[in-house]
């Protein structure tokens, strides 16, 4: 009966490790995915899991979907669908540091 006991120590180690390095990053990552999907608002820009970028229009929240505008063209799409915000509400925009202090345009005339 011993020696059963020591032949599992391993397989229950191996399955230990399993769930610390692979299932619990996972549900660590959901439940971040939910909780920005639970900030969503009108306003915030965001772009989709299929690349389109657009500003939220409504959240309807019973329903898990929400509306984008799209540069006038208004699109409905599920909550989930949502990969990441790109600008929250009331977000100042940041400016380069090489930009700071100068008026000029970064075009040059090589005509």
């Amino acid at each position: 009966m011993e020696g059963l006991f020591s032949a599992l120590i391993p397989f229950i180690l191996v399955g230990g490790l399993m769930w610390f390095f692979m299932i619990r990053p996972q549900k660590k990552r959901q439940e971040e995915q939910q909780k920005m999907l639970d900030s969503l608002q009108p306003g915030d820009a965001i772009q989709t899991i299929g690349g389109l970028h657009g500003i939220v229009d409504e959240v309807d929240r019973t329903n898990g979907r929400i509306v984008l505008d799209c540069e006038g063209i208004y699109l409905t799409f599920e909550r989930r669908a949502v990969a990441t915000i790109t600008k929250k509400v009331g977000e100042v925009p940041t400016v380069p540091e090489e930009n700071l202090g100068t008026n000029e345009p970064d075009v040059t005339d090589e005509n």
